[in-house]
């Protein structure tokens, strides 16, 4: 019987399944995450699931609608034909006919990802970009033929000395009725002091705005309120263009490869937005006093949108595909400020929306955004900034100069393309630690407080149980690993260990460590059950941890220091690594540890300061005209710099201040193995590492 292949997105879990097999117990086989209620009989909609057509070249198949069965008659009385046309089926109904790949949505995960991106205090001048008037505007008169428009510009210069404003087109119908209504004493919204964008009878006191985040994995939000900067209510959805790619190159080629796959691609994204923007709204309404007015879309007249190069293109309905190759050109690099209505966006009619500018071509304006909320280029102290996600953004300066470049990590951080890794969600693994004499693990999975190994754990866990290892999991599992002398300095897992104890499993030619499951087991890897780190694990993780560790190193010759001062963790996965075994595993520089801080979701933090303070607009505008932007790919002496930074820690640099908390073990020479995988690296791709951005 012939096998295809099977990708299940957001998770990334991937794998060869028989023919015939049905899309639910196939994702049970695989273990991705896949809810059903009424067992797999077709009874329920849980189990919904959709399609994604065309051609995935990072997967090396074509998924098409005849690579499942046909529709069956239970789909038809349960998914709408509008839902069926775009790709939708019941799980438990579609076999398998052909290479696949299937989103899951949000509603039909058992396990909702875990999105950290709570809004931070921020104490900043609120002087948003949208100012309230309320004003008296002089009645008409048959002796002064001056129309309503004309006495209502005259009302605002004499209120606020503000001249030759324009006026949004749909405005021009709400005016008269607005100012009958309110017997002539309106409030007019004003936008940058240059255009009016609002206008309601009597006094209207609030008015509202976004700042949104849009990561190539999630996208958060924050609802604010512009007259007092208040955070009403902040939330985090999946980004839905994983389905197209589970990384920003990915989803280049799938534009290239897919006509039209760019439009798909900014119809998923702003259709995310509206939904999260919906459940913001929800938020904020339900924490609201009782007697407190709705609020509603008519009143969200601003947001602040940030992201990187290509969900910045993607969102702008622009084809990323120039950044798919050197120069990667950008469409456009300046801020913008656009109408919300021409981005399909469901708020105010006369609602803006502000882009700060992308500082390179795969250094975007979430980059600019962090720039702006840690502001650098105000401080003495030498400071790195890591945005870590599937593209990191890396800024190194201080007031005198600032350098910035963007490394190609992939998603190994997320925990996609580890063997059992998976997105933060319930009953993943983030904690790791391993007794250095027995080699027996302790671990935390998320939603549970305790550790593996104290009274209860069992108990606590439920039915949930461990499903697989997150990114802080694996950093924290391959860096301990080492510590205890599981993993060698260039990678290897001692098979020697096997001998002192069983968690050393084969598989295959290499060997793997047994995180969960009974270490009495015997047997190869391949038909153990629980959470396995395997030795292609630890490989994925190399190349992204070398990939970073060699760009900062770009950036510390470019202003030729010696030695980072502080290190800021930005985003919601650099808020859950450990500094310590971040340090350990040689993702970033040596460097005082207690000058290790994560600082959240940054870029959020930035768009909300825009969003807020129209200074702040202009401020990181300027910054970014004095950035130096430096892209490694063409560096001549990047290659070096990833070969020694592919060792655990680093097989050249000393961690003097990480050795004085952690007594680090011996460094090895590089093994054959390792010394042969970097060599077919570089010449796969003549003389560079072989890492899609």
């Amino acid at each position: 019987m012939s096998t295809f292949k099977v990708v299940f997105t957001p998770s990334g879990i991937r794998g060869d399944i028989k023919e015939g097999t049905d899309v639910l117990s196939a994702a049970r086989e695989l273990g991705a995450d896949v809810a059903s209620l009424c067992g797999g009989n077709g009874l329920c909609t849980r189990c919904k699931v959709k399609l994604s057509t065309g051609s995935f070249p990072k997967h090396q198949i074509t998924s098409e609608t005849l690579h499942l069965s046909p529709i069956t008659s239970a789909e038809r009385e349960r998914i709408s034909e509008a839902d069926l046309e775009q790709g939708f089926r019941l799980s438990c109904n579609a076999k398998i006919q052909g290479d696949i790949v299937i989103d899951v949505p949000a509603e039909s995960q058992t396990h909702q990802q875990v999105i950290r991106k709570d809004a931070t205090v921020l104490d900043i001048e609120n002087k948003p970009a949208v100012k309230l008037i309320t004003l008296d505007v002089e009645e008409p008169d048959l002796n002064s033929p001056t129309g309503d428009l004309e006495r209502l510009k005259d009302a605002i210069e004499f209120e606020s000395n503000l001249t030759d404003l324009s006026i949004e087109t749909h405005l021009l119908r709400d005016l008269q009725p607005a100012l009958r209504k309110g017997k002539w004493t309106v409030t007019v919204a004003i936008y940058e002091n240059q255009r009016i964008i609002g206008i309601w009878p009597g006094k209207q006191e609030d008015t509202y705005g976004l700042a949104v985040d849009l990561g190539s994995t999630t996208i958060a939000g924050h609802l604010c309120n512009l007259a007092t900067g208040e955070v009403l209510a902040s939330h985090g959805i999946m980004n839905p263009q994983i389905r197209f790619g589970e990384d920003l190159m990915s989803r280049v080629s799938y534009s290239m490869m897919n006509p039209g796959g760019d439009l798909k691609m900014t119809a998923a994204i702003r259709e995310g937005i509206n939904h999260l923007i919906d459940q913001l709204l929800i938020e904020a309404n339900t924490s609201q006093q009782p007697n407190h007015k709705p609020i509603n879309k008519d009143l969200l007249l601003d947001a602040t949108f940030v992201g990187n190069p290509v969900m910045h293109h993607i969102f702008l309905g622009i084809d990323p595909v120039e950044l798919g190759g050197a120069p990667f050109a950008l469409a456009t690099q300046a801020s913008m400020t656009l109408p919300a209505r021409d981005l399909d966006l469901h708020l105010a009619a006369g609602a803006q929306v502000y882009l700060p500018p992308c500082i390179a071509g795969h250094v975007g304006a979430d980059a600019a955004a962090v720039v702006l909320s840690e502001a650098p280029y105000k401080n003495d102290a030498m400071t790195l900034i890591i945005d870590v996600g599937t593209n990191a953004e890396i800024i190194l300066g201080n007031k005198k100069k600032l350098v910035a470049a963007s490394s190609p990590t992939g998603p190994a951080f997320e925990g996609a393309q580890i063997h059992n890794g998976q997105r933060a969600a319930p009953g993943a693994i983030e904690r790791v630690r391993i007794n250095p004499e027995t080699l027996e693990p302790r671990y935390k999975v998320i939603g549970v407080d305790l550790w593996s190994d104290e009274p209860g754990f069992d108990e606590t866990i439920g039915e949930t149980g461990v499903t697989g290892i997150c990114g802080s999991g694996i950093i924290e599992a391959i860096a301990t690993m080492y510590l205890a002398g599981i993993v060698t300095t260039d990678g290897v897992i001692n098979g020697e260990k096997a001998s002192i104890s069983s968690r050393i499993v084969s598989d295959g030619k290499t060997w793997a460590y047994k995180m969960v499951g009974n270490k009495n087991d015997e047997g190869d890897a391949k038909s153990e059950t629980g959470v396995l780190i395997t030795q292609n694990d630890i490989r994925a993780i190399q190349l992204a941890k070398g990939t970073l560790y060699a760009s900062v190193q770009l950036l510390m010759d470019k202003i030729n220091v010696k030695k980072i001062e502080q290190i800021r963790f930005a985003g919601a996965f650099g808020a859950h690594i450990d500094p310590k075994y971040a340090m350990l595993l040689g993702m970033i520089p040596d460097c005082p540890l207690d000058q290790v801080q994560s600082v959240g979701n940054a870029a959020g933090t930035g768009a909300r300061i825009a969003l807020t303070n129209l200074a702040g607009r202009r401020e990181i505008e300027n910054e970014v005209l004095r950035m130096e932007k430096i892209e490694t790919a063409t560096e001549a002496s990047f290659q070096d710099y990833f070969v020694n930074a592919m060792a655990i820690p680093h097989k050249i640099d000393t961690f003097e201040h990480l050795s004085q908390i952690v007594s680090l073990p011996a460094k090895e020479e590089v093994s054959g193995d390792a010394s042969r995988l970097r060599r077919r690296r570089r010449s796969s791709r003549g003389g560079k590492p072989n890492i899609s951005r």
